[in-house]
């Protein structure tokens, strides 16, 4: 049996939250307001946060091709590579990135200690083996899973992946590997417009609602843990779920959103499966949406674990 003790740990670094053109800058202020938020309102303290270091490349080359690693390495690639990702490479976009990735392998660790453990960025779920896509240039998620297999800290692993878009990378990295289990439900026509086969995939209508959205996961959740068994989740809590959000296409409230988060860290907190969870996306017009749902998902994580 698990017991819970210390503090809830968050990966958080200022370079998450790097300088971009205007136009790529919002919603990347969430990377800074989140935290300042959290301490403010006394959900956190200092004490919470930790700042990542640098990915190594021995653990780049265990999820990612060589050649690709190359290329990020060396700023090489080509303009149809570069507005895949959607961002303007630069040395800084891929520091930032290996920051992200290594401050989710650091709150896998920190979930097999205290139960759970977050990122205040991560969730670079469109990342493949061998390219970058939507604004993901390296998999976060896939990269700690090989860690804990690799390390044999976890036998077993599910992939809980809630962002309103698919986990195409990560479906894409894991799709031979019998040890993980990518589970995702996403928008059926929202980004990506090819979608990879997940383990299970649940594709969701324009315009789905609270209820619709809420019975939907209540019935899979349980499902998820019979059938494959984790002694560990990965959970993308993305935001963009809501109907305020200007690519979501869901219509859900703030109040479903934060059900659906309980819904997940229970399950985990009660079968006793350390949970790593990272942020996802959230592009609601008015920033103060996108922070308040998302601190609602730490607000959750200080009550049920700790």
């Amino acid at each position: 049996m698990y017991y819970y003790f210390g503090l809830l740990k968050i990966a958080y670094n200022h370079q998450y939250h790097h300088p971009l053109p205007e136009k790529h800058r919002f919603p990347m202020e969430k990377y800074s307001l989140l935290p300042q938020q959290l301490i403010h309102e006394g959900t956190c303290t200092e004490a919470n946060f930790f700042e990542p270091g640098l990915l190594h490349e021995t653990q780049i080359l265990k999820t990612h091709t060589a050649a690709y690693w190359q290329k990020l390495q060396a700023l090489n690639l080509n303009r149809q590579e570069e507005r895949k990702t959607g961002f303007p490479l630069s040395r800084a976009l891929v520091e930032r990135e290996l920051r992200i990735c290594q401050g989710t392998i650091q709150n896998a660790y920190y979930a097999l200690e205290y139960g759970i453990s977050m990122n205040i960025a991560g969730g670079t779920h469109h990342a493949y083996t061998d390219h970058g896509e939507g604004f993901c240039l390296l998999n976060d998620i896939a990269l700690a899973a090989h860690e804990l297999l690799d390390k044999e800290l976890a036998r077993r692993i599910l992939v809980i992946d809630l962002d309103v878009h698919q986990g195409n990378g990560t479906a894409e990295i894991m799709q031979n590997e019998t040890r993980v289990f990518t589970f995702s439900m996403h928008g059926a026509k929202n980004y990506p417009l090819h979608k990879e086969q997940s383990d299970w995939d649940i594709a969701l209508p324009d315009g789905t609602d609270d209820a619709h959205y809420l019975k939907q996961l209540d019935e899979t959740l349980p499902l998820l843990l019979d059938r494959h068994q984790p002694d560990f989740i990965f959970y993308q809590s993305g935001v963009d779920v809501l109907e305020s959000d200007r690519l979501g296409r869901l219509k859900l409230s703030r109040q479903a959103t934060k059900s659906r988060d309980k819904r997940v860290l229970s399950l985990c907190k009660q079968n006793h499966i350390p949970v790593a969870v990272n942020m996802g996306g959230g592009y609601s017009e008015k920033i103060s949406d996108i922070i308040e749902a998302h601190a609602n998902t730490f607000r959750l994580a200080q009550e049920l674990f700790f």
